[in-house]
């Protein structure tokens, strides 16, 4: 029993996260497990399993399997899907948390609710399958879909097509994030959201000229328009700096990891390609690569940055977890999700307009893999 007032301790951490849920706290989606809850508020498994239950019974929450509590929408909250086709990888739980916490970020300040298991898609299902989870899905409330769709196969981006076709079919709106579907030279069919890749590589190519880097190479993986706008930004960024240059003219080297190796093999032979060209300074399409290459390069005998400095994107967290920390162009997270939901109103007051890419600019965080560190006299380190 409490001893302020009586009621049980299970009535009372219920009462907490009632008025937590009043607030919005959870309008984006899933809530604490039974385990965070109880650690939370210093209660038993049991204690805690109780209190949802009475949240439950108010209708407050409700349980997907598998999955844990979810808060129930109220009535005036729009609802989203979130329909994040990452790829498979040890980096996918990360950048699928990187790419929902600006949609949970917003959903705390303005009403919106996030359905992340409302298309559960497979390969095996047609388009006609697919329209029957969407119908279902529209008729239960949901208004629009916000769709990363995935790079990893061409098999994997006709089921991207084969979902647009079931949302255009069911009048469900969709706006994509990050970047269209996998192809080159691909008409843009929906709203897209992204990062702005292009001054994003620009940036980090500026900066490794700065830095004295004269045989800059970059290293991209699929036929996307996100990887293309990188490339675009990184030789943008050679062809100006080579408007002002006297000397020998700064060569481009567009390095292509293979998707069909293992990661490690992967890294192996771009970490070989970048000694056969001399590189001195590298870009990477995104943070894990850029880790994975400094693996490789250090196993070769080169020093990151002295021999080559190494440049990544999206700012995750192996990005800090190690001695060398990487220089990454952050994603924009808030930022794309305050863009992607305003575009999917735009488009539900408007459908036929014609669809719209907006870009989101992020910023440059400089790290060991670029500048180096050095040992100071007290045992710490300064940047060189």
């Amino acid at each position: 029993m409490s001893e302020s007032n009586g009621a049980p301790k299970y009535v009372e951490v219920a009462a907490a996260l009632e008025v937590q849920i009043g607030t919005g706290k959870w309008d984006g989606g899933r809530m604490p497990s039974v385990r965070g809850i109880a650690t939370q508020h210093g209660v038993s498994v049991v204690t805690a399993s109780r209190a949802l239950q009475i949240l439950r019974d108010k209708g407050l929450i409700h349980t997907v399997e598998r999955s844990g509590s979810v808060r129930v929408p109220p009535p005036t909250a729009d609802r989203w899907a979130l329909v994040l086709r990452l790829t498979p990888g040890p980096w996918q739980k990360a950048t699928i948390s990187l790419s929902r916490v600006g949609f949970e970020a917003l959903a705390r300040r303005e009403p919106m609710h996030l359905e992340s298991d409302a298309f559960p898609l497979a390969q095996n299902l047609t388009e006609a399958q697919i329209r029957v989870t969407v119908r279902r899905a529209r008729d239960a409330g949901v208004g629009g879909a916000f769709l990363l769709p995935s790079r990893h196969s061409d098999a994997e981006m006709r089921l991207d097509e084969r979902f647009l076709d079931a949302c255009r079919a069911e009048a469900l709106p969709v706006v994509l994030l990050e970047r269209n579907l996998r192809g080159n030279n691909r008409e843009l069919s929906h709203d897209l959201v992204a990062a702005d890749d292009l001054d994003g590589a620009a940036r980090c190519t500026r900066h490794l000229l700065d830095l004295g880097r004269r045989r800059i190479g970059i290293v991209v993986a699929s036929p996307t328009s996100s990887h293309n706008d990188k490339v675009s930004g990184y030789l943008f960024a050679l062809h100006a700096a080579n408007q002002s240059r006297t000397g020998p003219k700064l060569e481009p080297v567009v390095l292509y990891q293979n998707s069909d190796q293992s990661n490690r093999e992967a890294y192996s032979v771009l970490a070989d390609q970048i000694r056969q060209h001399g590189l001195d300074g590298v870009l990477c399409y995104q943070d894990y690569t850029a880790m994975g290459l400094i693996f490789e390069l250090l196993n070769r005998g080169l020093k990151v940055p002295d021999d080559v400095a190494v440049v990544g994107a999206d700012d995750l967290p192996i990005g800090e977890q190690f001695a060398i920390g990487i220089t990454t162009y952050a994603y924009p997270s808030e930022g794309m999700a305050e863009q992607a939901v305003r575009l999917m109103r735009e488009r539900r007051q408007n459908p036929g307009r014609r669809p719209l890419k907006v870009v989101v600019p992020g910023h440059l965080i400089v790290r060991e893999s670029s500048i180096g560190v050095q040992r100071t006299a007290d045992g710490g380190y300064s940047v060189q």
